[in-house]
């Protein structure tokens, strides 16, 4: 007999993806609930602490996206409390959650990632946005992607393709964090590959592709119900399939992420892999990529939640009854 397991799910938080986490928490707490869980879901506010420490509570699954969620804050106070959670450590989310230093350790793995440049608002202040601007595009050329250097979901991310728009980008990026990272803009299919962390060791899941109606998979694209198209198992050849699976086990190991994670890659005319980013919180809502992949690989969300719930806790909740 399988024991039900006690899974506080956290949804909601203060950043600018409460939304999304809130649809997220909702899903995975019904597949969870399916799967024979006793699940209950909180925000994260004052009493919180004080309900951990109730120990009411066998694991807790953070799904908190953007600030406080994915930037290791919440994984510190769980793992000062003693309590198992699922999903990566602090010190991992830390790395991923700072793009900049995700891409500098990516490099240090072998993938390719794209030239780019971090600068802080306080730079362009001080030594003018127009004189950086120009070097920007001298330095790195033109298309670019200009994102805020910590945030998911797409938000305060542009193509910029004109000079005479790199100045919204920046000011839109400025308006959802410090720091902006300016990256070339790589063209090709775009592709998320998810890793889940099983009983036999990391398995990566069928590749998503991503075909967003406007050509741009921002914040509506990605929670918009049919404003992208998604083909799960990518439209990918054999060995541009392999590449992509390589970068995304290589990714997971080199972060040291755990449970579960989701490479942002894209694959251009030549064949070559870029990786652009890795989650370790990726989206759990009814358009996310990771249960798209779960679904494709001929598994159900309830069961490898449930799979993941147990490995986090260490053991697989199971006892035996007697006559």
């Amino acid at each position: 007999m399988i024991m039900s397991p006690r899974v506080l799910v956290l949804a909601g938080g203060l950043s600018h993806e409460r939304d999304v986490s809130l649809r997220s928490g909702r899903r995975v707490a019904d597949a969870l609930r399916d799967s024979g869980c006793l699940v209950s879901i909180r925000d994260v506010d004052a009493s919180l602490v004080t309900g951990l420490k109730a120990r009411d509570v066998d694991v807790v699954w953070p799904l908190l996206h953007g600030a406080n969620g994915e930037d290791g804050a919440i994984r510190d106070v769980l793992d000062l409390l003693g309590i198992p959670y699922v999903g990566s450590d602090a010190r991992a989310c830390r790395m991923t959650w700072d793009k900049p230093v995700a891409k500098a350790l990516a490099q240090a793995a072998g993938l390719r990632t794209p030239d780019s440049v971090a600068l802080p608002h306080s730079t362009f202040r001080e030594l003018g946005a127009r004189t950086m601007l120009d070097a920007i595009v001298r330095r790195l050329g033109l298309p670019l992607v200009v994102k805020p250097a910590r945030g998911g979901s797409a938000q305060g991310v542009s193509v910029v393709r004109a000079a005479d728009d790199l100045p919204r980008a920046m000011v839109d990026c400025f308006a959802y964090g410090e720091v902006a990272l300016i990256e070339q803009h790589v063209s090709g299919v775009e592709i998320a590959v998810t890793v889940l962390d099983t009983k036999e060791g990391p398995l990566a899941l069928p590749a998503v592709e991503i075909v967003a109606d406007s050509g741009v998979y921002d914040y509506d694209a990605r929670y918009t119900a049919g404003a992208t198209e998604f083909f799960c198992p990518a439209r990918l050849a054999d060995d541009a399939r392999d590449a992509a699976v390589t970068a995304a086990l290589t990714a997971h190991d080199a972060f040291r992420l755990r449970h579960l994670s989701r490479t942002d890659l894209i694959l251009d005319a030549e064949g070559r892999v870029w990786f652009l980013e890795v989650n370790v919180a990726p989206g759990m809502t009814e358009t996310s990529l990771l249960p798209q992949s779960i679904t494709a690989a001929g598994r159900t969300p309830a069961d490898a939640y449930r799979e993941i719930v147990e490995i986090a806790l260490g053991a697989e909740h199971r006892v035996e009854t007697g006559a």
